[in-house]
């Protein structure tokens, strides 16, 4: 027998066939003059903080397991945040954060509520997790209210409710009161995903004192101009986090990750100022939008801006590439045909997108 005859009769690797019909998460990288479809920051890191976390770096010592628990950037987290450093997280992003909720509190045998249109990785994680996904839409013309929050969520009885405010690809921001409603009808976990938070109005945290069952989850990516340290972090009650410590991976969090985001932290008013223009970049982004005949663009608390013609989505976001501006197609999302998303980027930046727009309109 030859070493292929062996190869063909060796039994196949099969992939889990609950997993059989996803598609890798992900959005195109292109190298294009203008990037505004994946949300981050179009303003770099300064240069004086970049040296501060090169010093910061130069001595490690990278042969040793960095702190398992860390605790001096769990520490620095809750002092940023106002929130106590025993339910204060940290991971290789809010992604990893949300990994580690699932493994803890949802998997086989419980559930986690989406609410379509929102952020594609709380269903693709929660079914890698073998969580069941239980999907609610709510309607574009049909603002969601307090009253209907609670509803929805008492009606689907998830084990997790993953709720963003900001929402993404929307942009639209949940009131207090609505997110109040939610943890008092979820009859499990609610997760707030607030990776834009900062852009905006969003403030669940200040509702954790009241509910115990409520999670925060916030990102390096985006405020803080950081996208790629890969870093997330929780704001919870002290018991979620310590379900989390069951699941976590060991030493899951780099030491160079450590180190490099509590630099950030000590700069992080340099590292935010850039959040009020951005936020008037915003609304006049929004505004020439707005002025174009066949345009909507939803109001936005976040980074970008979500909006529709009446071109054909994908045609339109072709166009704009080829024009040398990448941005993001959203149409498939539920109640979203026809729409693109756009990030605020720098004001040259938003130029040459309103710029290419009105010439493919045209």
């Amino acid at each position: 027998m030859t070493a292929r005859d062996t190869a063909n009769q060796a039994p196949r690797v099969r992939l889990r066939d609950d997993l059989a019909d996803l598609a890798p998460y992900g959005a195109p990288q292109l190298d294009v003059p203008v990037r505004l479809n994946t949300n981050e920051t179009s303003y770099p890191v300064p240069p004086a903080v970049l040296a501060d976390i090169a010093a910061a770096l130069a001595g490690l010592e990278l042969h040793r397991y960095p702190d398992r628990e860390a605790t001096e950037l769990r520490e620095a987290l809750a002092l940023h945040a106002g929130h106590g450093v025993e339910g204060t997280w940290a991971a290789n992003g809010s992604n990893e954060v949300l990994q580690q909720l699932l493994l803890a509190f949802a998997g086989p045998g419980r559930s986690a509520l989406v609410v379509e249109p929102t952020y594609a990785m709380h269903s693709l994680i929660a079914r890698a997790t073998g969580t069941t996904v239980v999907t609610r839409v709510q309607p574009r013309d049909l603002p969601i209210t307090p009253d209907m929050a609670a509803d929805l969520v008492g009606e689907a009885g998830a084990d997790v409710t993953f709720w963003c405010s900001p929402n993404n690809p929307t942009g639209e921001a949940s009131s207090r009161e609505t997110v109040a409603a939610v943890c008092r009808a979820a009859p499990g976990l609610v997760v707030v995903d607030e990776a834009y938070g900062e852009f905006g109005r969003s403030r669940a945290a200040d509702l954790l004192v009241s509910f115990p069952n409520l999670a925060v989850t916030r990102t390096f990516s985006k405020a803080f101009r950081m996208a790629g340290l890969r870093l997330g972090y929780l704001l919870a009650d002290p018991a979620v986090v310590d379900g989390l410590r069951l699941v976590r991976l060991p030493y899951h969090l780099s030491v160079i990750t450590q180190v490099a985001a509590l630099r950030a932290l000590a700069h992080v008013g340099e590292l935010m100022d850039h959040i009020a223009v951005t936020q008037r970049e915003r609304e006049r982004v929004a505004a020439g939008l707005s002025a174009v005949p066949g345009v909507e663009v939803m109001p936005s608390d976040a980074n970008f801006l979500c909006f529709s013609t009446r071109v054909p989505a994908r045609r339109l976001w072709r166009g704009l590439l080829d024009r040398g501006v990448l941005v993001r197609d959203v149409s498939g999302y539920p109640t979203l045909e026809g729409h693109l998303r756009v990030t605020v980027g720098t004001p040259a930046e938003n130029d040459a997108f309103l710029r290419a727009l009105a010439a493919e309109l045209a």
